[in-house]
């Protein structure tokens, strides 16, 4: 289901209509966003500040970042990651709340390229290799970008393709390699390139979430907010069904 902006907003503001009532109309909560989540992200923040008086002041970046940053004390209240692992070493390490994790959104890859005519027949021009450069967000620090290496590995294409591999630091960085014509094709997350229940522009492949590991994205209560009641209504908020409705919309799963 895809729902425009104004009834999108709309939805959204439903499910808090009580709550804002009571809500203060003061404060705010810090999170930390996956990039993949940039473009639901503004959608929900805005929603959920005309809803409740709360303010969500956003931060993207690449989820290995993020938690490092959150070691060394960087001041978020919550991270929206893009895996389910890093809140989960978060908790395990005393930095987040016990029991606050949930998955908000189950992501969805895409092989996309700017070109219309481009990719055509799925998998096949990877294994045909005719192509300069591949985009790709870096393994070891984005989710995505684990998820495109084990695509790769899954074809039997990752040490003919290596060469050409060119990694940004999140999937927003790899998506820009492509618009930016600095790679022809690439991976990024659905979500980026998703509108009207269709690929908005260019061609593109949509992988069989067989091909990797499920990429289930998991928030998390960091023990810095804890006291802080904006990142407590945020995260009811995320969980509501309006919300839940909206991200769908935007190509992920539940």
């Amino acid at each position: 289901m895809y729902l425009g902006g104004r009834s999108l907003k709309m939805l959204l503001g439903l499910w808090l209509l009580p709550l804002a009532e009571a809500a203060a109309q003061t404060g705010s909560v810090n999170v930390a966003v996956a990039a993949n989540f940039a473009a639901p992200m503004q959608v929900i923040a805005q929603a959920f500040e005309s809803q409740t008086g709360y303010r969500a002041v956003l931060s993207y970046g690449a989820t290995g970042q993020f938690y490092a940053q959150i070691k060394h004390g960087a001041p978020f209240d919550v991270l929206l990651a893009a895996d389910e692992q890093t809140p989960l070493k978060l908790e395990q390490e005393g930095l987040a709340v016990v029991g606050s994790r949930f998955t908000y959104a189950q992501g969805r890859l895409v092989l996309w390229s700017r070109s219309a005519d481009l990719i055509r027949q799925g998998d096949d021009i990877l294994k045909q290799g005719d192509f300069r450069r591949l985009a790709i967000a870096n393994p070891k620090l984005a989710p995505y970008g684990e998820a495109a290496e084990h695509v790769l590995r899954f074809l039997g294409v990752w040490e003919a393709l290596a060469a050409k591999l060119v990694q940004g630091a999140n999937i927003s960085q790899a998506y820009q390699f492509i618009e930016s014509g600095n790679a022809p094709l690439g991976f990024v997350a659905l979500s980026q390139v998703y509108e009207n229940g269709a690929i908005k522009q260019g061609s593109g492949w949509i992988v069989p979430s067989s091909m990797h590991s499920p990429i289930k994205q998991d928030a998390v209560w960091l023990v810095r907010g804890r006291a802080n009641p904006a990142a407590e209504a945020f995260l009811a908020y995320l969980r509501s069904d309006a919300v839940l409705d909206a991200i769908e919309s935007f190509g992920y799963e539940r």
